[in-house]
Protein backbone atom coordinates (compact mmCIF):
# COMPACT_ATOMS: atom_id res chain seq x y z
CA UNK A 1 0.00 0.00 0.00
CA UNK A 2 1.51 3.10 -1.23
CA UNK A 3 2.04 6.80 0.15
CA UNK A 4 -0.83 9.20 -0.63
CA UNK A 5 -1.73 12.54 0.61
CA UNK A 6 -5.09 13.69 1.18
CA UNK A 7 -6.66 17.22 1.74
CA UNK A 8 -9.05 17.92 4.23
CA UNK A 9 -11.04 21.20 3.44
CA UNK A 10 -12.08 23.46 5.88
CA UNK A 11 -14.63 26.40 6.11
CA UNK A 12 -12.52 29.91 6.71
CA UNK A 13 -11.68 30.03 10.42
CA UNK A 14 -11.94 26.45 11.46
CA UNK A 15 -8.34 24.99 9.85
CA UNK A 16 -7.30 24.88 13.59
CA UNK A 17 -10.05 22.91 14.89
CA UNK A 18 -9.95 20.29 11.82
CA UNK A 19 -5.95 20.06 12.78
CA UNK A 20 -6.83 18.82 16.20
CA UNK A 21 -9.23 16.73 14.93
CA UNK A 22 -6.50 14.76 12.70
CA UNK A 23 -4.09 14.97 14.99
CA UNK A 24 -6.35 13.08 17.33
CA UNK A 25 -7.25 10.56 14.42
CA UNK A 26 -3.22 9.74 15.04
CA UNK A 27 -2.03 12.40 12.08
CA UNK A 28 1.01 14.59 12.22
CA UNK A 29 2.47 15.15 9.19
CA UNK A 30 0.16 17.95 8.72
CA UNK A 31 0.80 20.86 6.65
CA UNK A 32 -2.33 24.07 7.27
CA UNK A 33 -3.02 26.51 5.02
CA UNK A 34 -6.29 28.81 4.39
CA UNK A 35 -9.10 26.24 3.95
CA UNK A 36 -7.18 23.00 3.27
CA UNK A 37 -4.76 20.73 5.78
CA UNK A 38 -2.70 18.35 3.85
CA UNK A 39 -1.38 15.27 5.67
CA UNK A 40 -0.04 12.04 4.01
CA UNK A 41 -1.87 8.90 4.44
CA UNK A 42 -2.41 5.66 2.45
CA UNK A 43 -5.94 4.34 1.24
CA UNK A 44 -7.01 2.64 4.64
CA UNK A 45 -7.21 6.42 5.64
CA UNK A 46 -10.14 7.74 3.13
CA UNK A 47 -12.47 5.77 4.99
CA UNK A 48 -11.23 6.70 8.69
CA UNK A 49 -11.08 10.23 7.56
CA UNK A 50 -14.64 10.63 5.99
CA UNK A 51 -16.03 8.85 8.78
CA UNK A 52 -14.71 10.58 11.50
CA UNK A 53 -13.98 14.76 11.03
CA UNK A 54 -16.83 16.59 12.17
CA UNK A 55 -15.85 20.10 11.17
CA UNK A 56 -13.86 19.60 7.47
CA UNK A 57 -16.13 19.80 4.26
CA UNK A 58 -14.28 16.94 2.18
CA UNK A 59 -11.80 14.51 2.35
CA UNK A 60 -9.42 15.27 -1.42
CA UNK A 61 -6.96 12.98 -2.89
CA UNK A 62 -4.44 15.13 -3.77
CA UNK A 63 -3.01 13.93 -7.34
CA UNK A 64 0.05 16.53 -7.83
CA UNK A 65 0.90 20.01 -7.72
CA UNK A 66 2.87 22.78 -10.44
CA UNK A 67 3.24 25.67 -11.94
CA UNK A 68 1.07 26.25 -15.15
CA UNK A 69 1.00 29.54 -16.80
CA UNK A 70 -0.02 27.78 -20.20
CA UNK A 71 -2.69 25.55 -21.24
CA UNK A 72 0.03 23.45 -22.84
CA UNK A 73 2.10 23.13 -19.63
CA UNK A 74 -1.70 22.68 -17.59
CA UNK A 75 -2.18 20.00 -20.07
CA UNK A 76 1.58 18.07 -20.21
CA UNK A 77 2.11 17.77 -16.54
CA UNK A 78 -1.38 16.69 -16.06
CA UNK A 79 -0.91 13.78 -18.24
CA UNK A 80 1.89 12.69 -16.39
CA UNK A 81 0.09 12.24 -13.08
CA UNK A 82 -1.06 8.78 -12.42
CA UNK A 83 -4.71 9.07 -12.97
CA UNK A 84 -4.67 5.30 -14.38
CA UNK A 85 -3.98 4.12 -10.88
CA UNK A 86 -7.20 5.72 -9.30
CA UNK A 87 -9.99 5.63 -11.97
CA UNK A 88 -11.47 2.77 -13.41
CA UNK A 89 -12.06 1.59 -17.30
CA UNK A 90 -15.84 2.42 -16.96
CA UNK A 91 -15.36 5.24 -14.30
CA UNK A 92 -17.15 8.14 -14.53
CA UNK A 93 -15.18 11.48 -14.05
CA UNK A 94 -16.17 15.45 -14.19
CA UNK A 95 -13.59 18.17 -13.74
CA UNK A 96 -14.46 21.46 -11.95
CA UNK A 97 -12.13 24.67 -11.66
CA UNK A 98 -11.27 27.48 -9.84
CA UNK A 99 -8.96 30.06 -10.71
CA UNK A 100 -7.61 33.02 -8.29
CA UNK A 101 -4.65 35.26 -9.23
CA UNK A 102 -3.35 33.22 -12.25
CA UNK A 103 -2.82 33.68 -15.88
CA UNK A 104 -5.04 30.50 -16.76
CA UNK A 105 -8.02 32.54 -15.50
CA UNK A 106 -10.44 30.74 -18.01
CA UNK A 107 -12.09 27.94 -15.85
CA UNK A 108 -14.13 26.33 -18.53
CA UNK A 109 -10.95 26.13 -20.81
CA UNK A 110 -8.80 24.73 -17.58
CA UNK A 111 -11.70 21.84 -17.25
CA UNK A 112 -11.69 21.30 -20.86
CA UNK A 113 -7.61 21.03 -20.83
CA UNK A 114 -7.33 18.74 -17.44
CA UNK A 115 -10.29 16.46 -19.27
CA UNK A 116 -8.55 15.99 -22.25
CA UNK A 117 -5.31 15.21 -20.59
CA UNK A 118 -7.08 12.61 -17.99
CA UNK A 119 -8.43 10.84 -21.12
CA UNK A 120 -4.87 10.89 -23.04
CA UNK A 121 -3.74 9.46 -19.91
CA UNK A 122 -6.87 6.16 -19.40
CA UNK A 123 -6.26 5.82 -23.31
CA UNK A 124 -2.09 5.06 -22.87
CA UNK A 125 -3.26 2.06 -19.99
CA UNK A 126 -6.41 0.63 -21.34
CA UNK A 127 -5.84 0.74 -25.04
CA UNK A 128 -9.25 1.95 -26.14
CA UNK A 129 -10.35 5.61 -27.48
CA UNK A 130 -13.80 5.88 -25.92
CA UNK A 131 -14.93 5.40 -22.58
CA UNK A 132 -18.50 4.21 -21.15
CA UNK A 133 -18.32 6.26 -18.11
CA UNK A 134 -20.73 3.97 -16.27
CA UNK A 135 -18.97 3.10 -13.46
CA UNK A 136 -17.49 4.62 -10.01
CA UNK A 137 -17.90 8.16 -10.08
CA UNK A 138 -14.76 10.46 -9.44
CA UNK A 139 -15.17 14.02 -9.31
CA UNK A 140 -11.72 15.94 -10.30
CA UNK A 141 -10.91 19.32 -8.94
CA UNK A 142 -8.18 21.79 -10.75
CA UNK A 143 -7.66 24.66 -8.85
CA UNK A 144 -5.21 27.53 -9.63
CA UNK A 145 -3.78 29.46 -7.44
CA UNK A 146 -1.12 32.25 -8.24
CA UNK A 147 -0.06 29.70 -11.08
CA UNK A 148 0.28 26.96 -9.02
CA UNK A 149 -2.33 24.07 -10.05
CA UNK A 150 -3.49 21.33 -7.98
CA UNK A 151 -4.74 18.54 -9.03
CA UNK A 152 -7.22 16.54 -6.70
CA UNK A 153 -10.30 13.84 -6.81
CA UNK A 154 -12.88 13.79 -4.04
CA UNK A 155 -13.29 11.19 -1.83
CA UNK A 156 -16.41 12.14 0.01
CA UNK A 157 -19.38 12.66 -2.64
CA UNK A 158 -21.98 15.07 -1.02
CA UNK A 159 -20.24 17.65 1.94
CA UNK A 160 -19.21 15.76 4.93
CA UNK A 161 -21.99 18.30 6.60
CA UNK A 162 -24.47 15.84 5.37
CA UNK A 163 -24.71 13.30 7.99
CA UNK A 164 -27.60 11.65 7.08
CA UNK A 165 -29.82 12.89 10.27
CA UNK A 166 -31.24 16.14 8.88
CA UNK A 167 -34.16 14.76 6.71
CA UNK A 168 -35.93 18.03 7.80
CA UNK A 169 -35.54 21.95 8.53
CA UNK A 170 -35.65 25.06 9.87
CA UNK A 171 -34.86 28.42 7.82
CA UNK A 172 -31.81 29.18 7.87
CA UNK A 173 -30.14 25.71 9.47
CA UNK A 174 -26.78 26.00 11.26
CA UNK A 175 -24.81 23.52 9.00
CA UNK A 176 -23.21 20.71 11.04
CA UNK A 177 -19.96 20.62 10.61
CA UNK A 178 -19.76 24.09 11.49
CA UNK A 179 -22.03 23.29 15.18
CA UNK A 180 -19.58 20.56 15.68
CA UNK A 181 -16.72 23.08 15.46
CA UNK A 182 -18.45 25.76 18.03
CA UNK A 183 -18.77 22.40 20.39
CA UNK A 184 -15.31 21.49 20.03
CA UNK A 185 -13.90 25.23 20.47
CA UNK A 186 -16.06 25.07 23.89
CA UNK A 187 -15.18 24.22 27.05
CA UNK A 188 -18.15 21.61 27.16
CA UNK A 189 -17.43 17.82 27.88
CA UNK A 190 -19.62 14.93 27.91
CA UNK A 191 -20.31 15.38 31.71
CA UNK A 192 -21.25 18.62 31.59
CA UNK A 193 -24.60 20.06 31.24
CA UNK A 194 -25.63 21.72 27.66
CA UNK A 195 -28.02 23.77 27.05
CA UNK A 196 -28.85 25.61 23.57
CA UNK A 197 -32.30 27.88 23.99
CA UNK A 198 -32.25 28.38 19.88
CA UNK A 199 -32.27 25.07 19.14
CA UNK A 200 -34.24 25.39 15.79
CA UNK A 201 -34.12 21.84 14.11
CA UNK A 202 -31.14 20.59 16.84
CA UNK A 203 -28.23 20.85 14.89
CA UNK A 204 -25.91 22.10 17.54
CA UNK A 205 -27.67 19.28 20.39
CA UNK A 206 -27.50 16.79 18.54
CA UNK A 207 -23.99 17.40 17.00
CA UNK A 208 -22.88 17.49 20.86
CA UNK A 209 -24.92 13.90 21.78
CA UNK A 210 -22.50 12.54 18.99
CA UNK A 211 -19.48 14.07 20.41
CA UNK A 212 -20.43 12.76 23.76
CA UNK A 213 -21.54 9.26 22.84
CA UNK A 214 -17.81 8.91 20.12
CA UNK A 215 -20.08 8.50 17.40
CA UNK A 216 -18.52 8.49 14.20
CA UNK A 217 -20.33 11.37 11.97
CA UNK A 218 -20.27 9.83 8.59
CA UNK A 219 -21.17 6.47 9.90
CA UNK A 220 -24.81 6.66 8.32
CA UNK A 221 -24.22 7.84 4.75
CA UNK A 222 -22.09 6.54 1.92
CA UNK A 223 -19.20 8.01 0.43
CA UNK A 224 -17.87 8.61 -3.29
CA UNK A 225 -14.74 6.62 -3.12
CA UNK A 226 -16.74 3.63 -1.96
CA UNK A 227 -17.12 2.56 -5.48
CA UNK A 228 -13.33 2.87 -6.04
CA UNK A 229 -11.44 -0.42 -6.58
CA UNK A 230 -8.48 0.98 -5.25
CA UNK A 231 -10.38 1.76 -1.70
CA UNK A 232 -10.78 -1.54 -0.87
CA UNK A 233 -14.53 -2.78 0.15
CA UNK A 234 -12.52 -4.24 3.53
CA UNK A 235 -11.00 -0.84 4.13
CA UNK A 236 -14.84 0.58 5.03
CA UNK A 237 -15.77 -2.40 6.76
CA UNK A 238 -13.07 -2.51 8.99
CA UNK A 239 -13.10 1.53 9.55
CA UNK A 240 -17.19 1.06 10.21
CA UNK A 241 -16.65 -1.91 12.34
CA UNK A 242 -14.00 0.04 14.30
CA UNK A 243 -16.60 2.93 14.78
CA UNK A 244 -19.67 0.68 16.39
CA UNK A 245 -16.96 -0.73 18.96
CA UNK A 246 -15.74 2.70 20.26
CA UNK A 247 -19.20 4.07 20.52
CA UNK A 248 -20.23 5.11 24.36
CA UNK A 249 -23.64 3.59 23.89
CA UNK A 250 -24.58 3.64 27.86
CA UNK A 251 -23.48 6.77 28.45
CA UNK A 252 -26.11 8.79 30.04
CA UNK A 253 -26.12 12.68 28.78
CA UNK A 254 -27.14 15.89 30.05
CA UNK A 255 -28.29 18.25 26.90
CA UNK A 256 -31.65 19.93 26.27
CA UNK A 257 -32.46 21.75 23.17
CA UNK A 258 -35.34 24.38 23.68
CA UNK A 259 -36.84 26.90 21.31
CA UNK A 260 -40.26 29.24 21.58
CA UNK A 261 -40.91 27.60 17.82
CA UNK A 262 -43.30 24.56 18.77
CA UNK A 263 -42.68 23.32 15.17
CA UNK A 264 -38.94 23.46 15.02
CA UNK A 265 -39.11 21.40 18.59
CA UNK A 266 -41.19 18.57 16.24
CA UNK A 267 -38.25 18.98 13.49
CA UNK A 268 -35.73 18.65 16.41
CA UNK A 269 -37.08 15.84 17.98
CA UNK A 270 -37.48 13.66 14.02
CA UNK A 271 -33.60 14.81 13.25
CA UNK A 272 -32.67 13.38 16.84
CA UNK A 273 -34.79 9.70 16.32
CA UNK A 274 -33.08 9.17 12.87
CA UNK A 275 -29.75 8.83 14.58
CA UNK A 276 -30.62 7.10 17.73
CA UNK A 277 -30.55 9.98 20.00
CA UNK A 278 -33.69 10.78 20.94
CA UNK A 279 -33.38 9.27 24.50
CA UNK A 280 -30.19 11.06 24.80
CA UNK A 281 -31.29 14.98 24.29
CA UNK A 282 -34.33 16.61 26.13
CA UNK A 283 -36.02 18.86 23.58
CA UNK A 284 -38.86 21.36 25.00
CA UNK A 285 -40.99 24.31 23.39
CA UNK A 286 -40.04 27.02 26.14
CA UNK A 287 -39.10 30.82 25.71
CA UNK A 288 -35.40 31.22 26.82
CA UNK A 289 -36.58 34.11 29.62
CA UNK A 290 -38.79 31.50 31.06
CA UNK A 291 -36.25 28.60 31.95
CA UNK A 292 -35.17 27.77 35.12
CA UNK A 293 -31.33 26.57 35.56
CA UNK A 294 -30.75 24.28 37.83
CA UNK A 295 -26.76 22.49 37.05
CA UNK A 296 -23.82 24.52 38.04
CA UNK A 297 -21.10 24.62 35.86
CA UNK A 298 -23.66 24.25 32.56
CA UNK A 299 -22.28 25.25 28.85
CA UNK A 300 -24.61 27.20 26.54
CA UNK A 301 -23.93 26.68 22.92
CA UNK A 302 -26.56 28.66 20.42
CA UNK A 303 -26.86 30.42 17.17
CA UNK A 304 -29.57 33.24 17.74
CA UNK A 305 -31.28 35.52 14.99
CA UNK A 306 -29.46 38.01 13.52
CA UNK A 307 -31.96 40.40 12.49
CA UNK A 308 -30.31 40.22 8.99
CA UNK A 309 -33.95 40.96 7.35
CA UNK A 310 -35.07 44.57 7.36
CA UNK A 311 -37.26 45.21 9.98
CA UNK A 312 -36.08 42.62 12.58
CA UNK A 313 -33.34 44.71 14.11
CA UNK A 314 -35.69 46.30 16.90
CA UNK A 315 -36.57 42.85 17.70
CA UNK A 316 -33.13 41.11 17.75
CA UNK A 317 -31.86 44.19 19.74
CA UNK A 318 -34.59 43.02 22.49
CA UNK A 319 -33.66 40.09 22.56
CA UNK A 320 -30.01 40.22 22.58
CA UNK A 321 -30.38 42.73 25.65
CA UNK A 322 -32.52 39.85 27.23
CA UNK A 323 -29.90 37.58 26.59
CA UNK A 324 -27.47 39.59 28.63
CA UNK A 325 -30.15 39.81 31.67
CA UNK A 326 -31.03 36.38 31.94
CA UNK A 327 -27.85 34.75 30.84
CA UNK A 328 -25.52 37.48 31.90
CA UNK A 329 -26.25 36.50 34.87
CA UNK A 330 -25.33 32.77 35.48
CA UNK A 331 -21.79 33.07 36.87
CA UNK A 332 -20.80 29.48 36.89
CA UNK A 333 -22.04 29.02 33.24
CA UNK A 334 -19.80 28.69 30.02
CA UNK A 335 -21.72 31.35 27.45
CA UNK A 336 -21.06 30.86 23.65
CA UNK A 337 -23.25 32.94 21.26
CA UNK A 338 -22.64 32.83 17.56
CA UNK A 339 -24.14 35.78 15.52
CA UNK A 340 -22.92 38.54 12.24
CA UNK A 341 -24.63 41.07 14.73
CA UNK A 342 -21.55 43.63 15.13
CA UNK A 343 -23.38 45.54 18.52
CA UNK A 344 -24.01 41.81 20.34
CA UNK A 345 -21.55 42.85 23.12
CA UNK A 346 -22.67 46.23 23.29
CA UNK A 347 -26.43 44.98 23.76
CA UNK A 348 -25.90 41.56 25.41
CA UNK A 349 -23.47 44.29 28.54
CA UNK A 350 -20.84 42.58 28.76
CA UNK A 351 -17.38 42.15 26.29
CA UNK A 352 -16.39 38.54 25.32
CA UNK A 353 -13.21 36.53 27.38
CA UNK A 354 -12.51 35.67 23.53
CA UNK A 355 -13.82 36.53 20.11
CA UNK A 356 -13.48 34.36 16.81
CA UNK A 357 -14.22 35.16 13.18
CA UNK A 358 -16.11 32.67 11.33
CA UNK A 359 -18.40 32.22 8.25
CA UNK A 360 -22.00 30.45 8.48
CA UNK A 361 -22.29 30.03 5.21
CA UNK A 362 -21.52 33.06 3.26
CA UNK A 363 -22.44 35.16 6.58
CA UNK A 364 -19.36 36.81 8.58
CA UNK A 365 -20.04 36.08 11.69
CA UNK A 366 -18.48 36.11 15.59
CA UNK A 367 -18.27 33.55 18.18
CA UNK A 368 -18.27 35.39 21.26
CA UNK A 369 -17.17 32.81 23.97
CA UNK A 370 -17.86 34.36 27.82
CA UNK A 371 -15.78 31.87 30.17
CA UNK A 372 -17.23 30.53 33.48
CA UNK A 373 -14.84 28.63 36.07
CA UNK A 374 -13.75 25.25 36.17
CA UNK A 375 -16.03 22.68 37.49
CA UNK A 376 -14.92 21.58 41.25
CA UNK A 377 -13.21 18.25 40.78
CA UNK A 378 -15.24 15.25 42.13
Amino acid sequence: MGQIQLIATTTFGLEAVVKRELQNLGYNDLVVENGKITFRATEKDIPITNLWLRSADRVLLKMGEFKATSFEELFEKTKALPWDEWITEDGEFIVEGKSVNSKLFSISDSQAIVKKAVVEKLKTKYKKEWFEETGAKFTIEVSLLKDTATLTIDTSGSGLHKRGYRTHSVEAPLKETLAAALIQLSYWNKDRFLLDPFCGSGTIPIEAAMIGKNIAPGLNRNFASEGWPRVKKEYWQDARRKAWDVMLKDFNLNIIGSDIDKKAIGIAKENAANIGLEGDIKFITKDFRDFKFKDDYGVIICNPPYGERLGEEKEVDKLYKDMGKFLGKLDTYSIYVLTSNKDFERLYGKDADRKRKLYNGRIKVDYYQYYGPRPPKN
